[in-house]
């Protein structure tokens, strides 16, 4: 079990590190209120996150 946890982490921090990479600190932002909402159960939180990350997305599309 610990070392599912390590792998989970590590992912997570990669995954954390290309938004900031490709989107800068706003998509950092973006991230943190996306899985801080989905930690805290919170529609308004995560919403706001996920709405971020897609118009970052859009834009350097």
């Amino acid at each position: 079990m610990p070392l599912i946890a390590i792998v989970v982490a590590a992912l997570a921090i990669g995954f954390e590190q290309v938004i900031q990479w490709k989107y800068g600190p706003l998509g950092i932002i973006a991230f943190v209120l996306l899985t801080v909402g989905i930690k805290a159960k919170n529609v308004k939180l995560s919403g706001l996150g996920a709405a971020l990350l897609v118009l970052l997305l859009a834009q350097s599309g």
